[in-house]
C-alpha cells in the first residue's frame, strides 16, 4: 500500500501505513467540507437573488458577493466533516478487515489512531486560522460590498423601460438611456419622508458622484407632493435640480457586526460601539472563535474511541457508531446551549474551552492512556 501523492515532508515522518490511512483521510475531509459548504452557499445565496432581480445585478458580481461567506461556511462544518470523515474511514477499514490485519501486525491503539489525530490536529489549525483570521477579513468585506451595492452601486444601475428600486424607499423609472449616459423620461417615487412623499418628474439627467454618494441632476422637471391636510396636490416645477439616490442617511453609518470585528475587539468590546447589555454576547462570539477549532480534535476523538475500542465483531457493531453520531449531537446541544447562557451570565464563559476540548481529552485517556503507563508493552509503528 503507497501514497504517490504524498509530499516528502510527509514520508519522512509518517509510515506507509500512516499515509495510507492519512491520504484517505484527508481526501474524504477536502470531499465532505468543500460539498458541505458549497451546499450552504447555494442556500444561503437564495437570500441575495432579490438583489439581481430588483437592482439588476450581473451574475459576476452575485458570485463574487456571495463567495465571500464560503469561508464563515467552511468554519461552520469543519468539525462536523472531521468527526464524520474520521468515523467512516475508520470504520470502512475495520468493515474490510484492515484494521484487524493492522491489529495483528502488533499495532496499539495509538499507532492506529495516528493518521487520525494528524488530520484533526490539521483541521483543528485550519479552524484557528479561519475563525481569527480569514472569516472575519472575509466577512468585513462582504458586509462592505453589500452596503455599497444597496445604498451606490444599485444607483447607476437603472434599466431603460423598468421600473428599479434604488431603495426600500425609492422607486426610478427611465424611458431611455443615451449614449453619453443622459437619461431620459425619469420618474421618481420618493417615499424617504412617510409624511411627505414626492413624486418627481424630469425631462432628463445625468448621474454623477457627489462625497462618495450618486446624486442625480434633473433638469426641466417638477416634484408633487399632496399636503395630508387639505388634500390638495403642491406642485414644485424646476429648470435643475438634484438629488440623493442611495439609502436613508441613517443608514449610511454603518455599524461593524460582531462576525466583522478582530478578537481583541470581541474579548474587550469599546464601550461607544457596544452597549453593556450586549456585552456578554461579544464575549462569548470571542470565546467561540477560539474554542471552536478545538472541537475538531474533540470531535475526531470520538469517532476514533468508537471505531477503536472494543472487541472486533465479524458481523460489525453499529451501535458504536450510532453512539458516537448521538454523542456529537448532544456535544453540539450542549455548546449552543452554553453560549446562549454564558451571553447572558458571563460567569459561565470558562465552561465554553472546558465542554469544547473535555470529550477529546477523555477519549483519548481512555484510550492511550493504558499503553503509556509504566510497564505495558505496546508496539507503535
Amino acid at each position: 500500500m503507497t501514497v504517490r501523492s504524498s509530499p516528502s515532508w510527509l514520508k519522512s515522518y509518517l509510515s506507509t501505513l500512516d499515509r495510507y490511512v492519512f491520504h484517505q483521510l484527508l481526501i474524504a475531509l477536502l470531499a465532505t467540507t468543500g460539498g458541505l459548504a458549497a451546499l450552504i452557499w447555494l442556500m444561503q445565496s437564495l437570500r441575495f437573488v432579490s438583489l439581481v432581480v430588483d437592482r439588476g445585478l450581473s451574475l459576476r458580481v452575485f458570485i463574487e458577493l456571495t463567495s465571500l461567506l464560503i469561508p464563515s461556511f467552511v468554519a461552520v462544518v469543519l468539525p462536523i466533516t472531521t468527526f464524520v470523515v474520521s468515523l467512516f474511514v475508520y470504520q470502512r477499514l475495520a468493515g474490510d478487515r484492515e484494521l484487524t490485519v493492522m491489529r495483528a501486525a502488533g499495532l496499539s491503539p495509538l499507532a492506529l489512531a495516528r493518521p487520525g489525530l494528524a488530520c484533526a490536529v490539521m483541521a483543528s489549525l485550519l479552524g484557528f486560522m479561519l475563525n481569527l483570521w480569514i472569516v472575519p477579513t472575509s466577512y468585513h468585506h462582504f458586509r462592505q460590498f453589500e452596503f455599497q451595492i444597496r445604498n451606490k452601486m444599485a444607483a447607476f444601475m437603472l434599466q431603460e423601460g423598468v421600473f428599479t428600486k434604488v431603495s426600500d424607499v425609492m422607486t426610478v423609472y427611465i424611458r431611455e438611456r443615451s449614449h453619453d449616459g443622459t437619461l431620459h423620461g425619469i420618474v421618481v417615487e420618493d417615499d424617504r419622508q412617510p409624511n411627505n412623499r414626492a413624486t418627481i418628474l424630469a425631462e432628463r439627467g445625468t448621474m454623477m458622484i457627489v462625497n462618495d454618494t450618486p446624486r442625480v441632476i434633473l433638469y426641466d422637471g417638477s416634484r408633487q407632493v399632496i399636503d395630508h391636510k387639505t388634500g390638495r396636490l403642491d406642485m414644485l416645477v424646476f429648470q435643475q435640480d438634484s438629488m440623493d439616490l442611495s439609502s436613508t442617511h441613517q443608514e449610511d453609518a454603518r455599524f461593524r457586526d460582531a462576525a466583522e470585528m478582530s478578537l481583541h475587539e470581541l474579548l474587550n468590546p469599546d464601550p461607544k460601539e457596544v452597549s453593556s447589555r450586549d456585552t456578554g454576547k461579544f464575549k462569548v462570539e470571542g470565546w467561540r472563535r477560539l474554542t471552536s477549532p478545538l472541537t475538531c480534535f474533540s470531535f475526531a476523538m470520538v469517532g476514533l474511541f468508537a471505531v477503536l475500542r472494543g472487541v472486533f465483531s465479524r458481523h460489525g457493531n453499529i451501535k458504536r457508531p450510532l453512539a458516537a453520531v448521538l454523542s456529537v449531537v448532544g456535544l453540539l446541544a450542549v455548546n449552543l446551549l452554553l453560549q446562549n447562557l454564558a451571553s447572558r451570565n458571563m460567569v459561565l464563559i470558562p465552561l465554553i474551552p472546558l465542554v469544547a476540548l473535555l470529550p477529546g481529552v477523555v477519549c483519548a485517556a481512555i484510550l492511550f492512556v493504558p499503553e503509556l503507563l509504566p510497564g505495558t508493552r505496546a508496539r507503535t509503528a
